[in-house]
């Protein structure tokens, strides 16, 4: 991965990332996708599914298509200053963009608890809109199936793309009886590993991470099962984390907050508050090595 050394003064593009999890018999699992290796974000990372909020998501026809009323979800996400409404095309972004880059689609027939999730990509493949899909089909997004799990603003110098990106994170379980599976469009690979085991791959040069996911992992490392990840995201607010990276002779350094570089002190999330970028294998670390990102 290659890492970007300019100020990129476009505007910030609101995102939604969902971070699918399963319990399996080693302890809990995620699901992280391949991106296509042309792609202009992060291309050939492993990343969890997710992409940029549609002008379309806020115009979904809210309280026949969300199980959910807007007050709800905008307390959740914990952001004063954005509207219900955007609150809500947040929430229809994440679910949008699981069903389209992994199949996965978590609503429930209006009329029957039942959902065709074949049909329902047919006709996306059709060029039916996914709101239109949601009518014709008269299905109610499970918007309790997700939980807020924090919220990433990439900083005017990010450090592996030229694009910034505003991203709640949602944790959330994949439904009984859906797979997750990529697209073979946007993404050319999938697997589901346990969070050590992708960090473990990371460190071995066999996968490739952002420092987004890197963070996320090593945090989700400290649960066992699905259970324990969603009990703490409904437990807390999710935190606003903005990194804040700075150069030194040995190259680029991403400092998180709680660092003593950091302009916030309180810590965000467990583990390392920088990772420095290694020229020699092109690789974010922290700097007490892999074994402190699980300290």
């Amino acid at each position: 991965m290659e890492l970007n050394l300019e100020i990129v003064t476009t505007p910030l593009r609101p995102a939604a990332t969902v971070v699918m999890l399963r319990d399996a018999s080693a302890g809990l699992e995620v699901f992280l996708m391949k991106r296509h290796a042309l792609s202009d974000v992060l291309g050939g990372a492993y990343v969890f599914p997710g992409g940029k909020v549609d002008a379309a998501d806020a115009e979904l026809d809210m309280a026949a298509h969300l199980d959910q009323p807007l007050p709800v979800l905008h307390a959740g996400l914990n952001e004063a200053d954005i509207s219900e409404r955007t609150a809500g095309g947040l929430y229809v972004a994440a679910l949008r963009e699981a069903f389209e880059e992994s199949g996965v689609l978590m609503a429930q027939g209006i009329a029957s608890p039942g959902v065709d999730c074949s049909r329902a990509a047919a006709l996306l493949r059709e060029g039916h809109g996914f709101n239109t899909v949601l009518a014709q089909m008269g299905l109610r997004l499970q918007t309790r199936s997700l939980v807020p799990w924090s919220r990433w603003i990439t900083p005017t110098a990010p450090s592996v793309m030229n694009k910034r990106f505003d991203t709640r994170f949602f944790v959330s379980a994949v439904p009984a009886g859906q797979l997750a599976v990529h697209d073979n469009h946007e993404t050319t690979d999938s697997i589901w590993l346990s969070p050590r085991t992708a960090l473990q791959q990371y460190w071995a040069g066999q996968i490739a991470l952002a420092p987004p996911q890197i963070m996320s992992l090593a945090h989700l490392a400290r649960h066992v099962s699905v259970d324990s990840v969603m009990a703490q995201a409904r437990s807390r607010l999710p935190p606003l984390i903005q990194p804040e990276p700075f150069d030194m002779e040995e190259g680029r350094v991403i400092c998180y907050p709680g660092d003593v570089r950091h302009s916030v002190r309180a810590l965000a999330m467990p583990g390392p508050t920088r990772l420095y970028f290694h020229v020699g294998n092109k690789r974010f670390e922290p700097v007490g090595g892999f074994d402190s990102l699980f300290d």
